[in-house]
């Protein structure tokens, strides 16, 4: 499960984009729905087979992934 929450301080995200060398330009639509402020937002991401997991008990990921790297290792 991975997860993270977005920049939404429009001048830490320009100091930001200038410590990496990229264009302003290139981000401007970005830039401009920042720079009029955003609510803060955030998002998590569950895959598919940790899900199967979940649901089905299963306690090892390889035994629900659908192209097994280890084969014969799954118990059903």
């Amino acid at each position: 499960i991975g997860g993270s929450q977005r920049e939404d301080n429009y001048e830490k995200l320009l100091q930001r984009m200038r410590d990496l060398d990229l264009k302003e330009e290139d981000y401007w639509w970005y830039l401009e729905l920042r720079k009029y402020g955003s609510a803060r937002h955030a998002g998590f991401g569950l895959g598919f087979e940790r899900l199967i997991m979940y649901l089905t008990g299963v306690a090892n990921i390889r035994d629900v992934i659908p192209y097994p790297r280890t084969t014969g290792n799954a118990e059903f």
